[in-house]
């Protein structure tokens, strides 16, 4: 199969190169000035004090599944999520990839979404973490697998200036590299990123490389609540969860549902 993240990558790279000739990184620097008091809040302090640490994401499509909820809109979604138990949430802000928009992000926060929302979306430009700040998100998602370590560095850096925390995503034990970066919450994504296959194992296998006593997430492929038990006893404060809860009819009252087993 060919790597997937080689061609999301690509294109990309095209796509912010388009976002730039239409809005200008100077005009997104503007509209940040004007919301630096606007902080969110926080998701590595919040999924500290959680007894189930659960993510929900939005997502409504995969390069692997394609659609999964077609019909899901963020105006009702999110915040059935957080109605119904989340202690955080994930929105995909990926158009051609994912079916998501920045407008995603918006839209929740238009319906009095309270809880932190990560922004989530394969981040190799600074534009986009303005663009992340600007749509109302509280973190943003790096990924080690596409960026250097000099790059990633940076990234926090600005999304600290910005007041967004961040979630530094590795995947293998080259991955773990990063660890000293020290970003807000370390994950391991249970997903191969080149042929979009899950494996839990992988949050098993990586936990001791990562910090004793800082904020840990697991993603992808967690679907049984027992997994977020043995999960948790090994370390873990937090579990995204997508596609659990997205191809159902009611993605709210799936996660009340799950959480009601955990």
């Amino acid at each position: 199969m060919a790597d997937i993240l080689d061609e999301i990558i690509a294109y990309k790279k095209q796509e912010i190169a388009n976002f730039k000739k239409e809005i200008s990184q100077v005009y997104l620097e503007g509209r940040v000035e004007i919301l630096q008091n606007a902080r969110m809040a926080s998701m590595s302090e919040t999924l500290k004090h959680s007894d189930t640490g659960i993510i929900a994401e939005f997502k409504r499509k995969s390069p692997s599944k394609g659609w999964i909820n077609k019909e899901a809109t963020a105006k009702k979604v999110p915040r059935s999520y957080e109605l119904n138990g989340a202690t955080a949430l994930s929105i995909l802000t990926d158009s051609h990839f994912f079916g998501g928009s920045n407008v995603y992000v918006r839209e929740a926060r238009m319906t009095k979404v309270s809880l932190p929302i990560l922004y989530k979306n394969f981040i190799i430009d600074t534009y986009q973490i303005y663009q992340a700040k600007i749509c109302g998100a509280s973190a943003i998602l790096l990924i080690a697998a596409c960026l250097t370590k000099e790059e990633c560095k940076a990234f926090i850096q600005k999304a600290h200036e910005l007041e967004l925390e961040v979630l530094l995503e590795m995947h293998n034990e080259e991955d773990t590299e990063y660890v000293e970066l020290e970003p807000d919450m370390y994950g391991i994504n249970n997903r191969n990123l080149g042929t979009f296959e899950t494996d839990i194992n992988n949050s098993i296998n990586l936990i001791g490389r990562l910090p004793a006593d800082k904020i840990k997430v697991s993603e992808s492929g967690i679907s049984d609540p027992a997994t977020i038990r043995q999960l948790r006893a090994l370390g873990y404060q937090g579990f995204l969860i997508g596609e659990t809860f997205m191809k159902e009819a009611d993605p709210g009252l799936a996660l009340k549902n799950f959480i009601a087993q955990i």
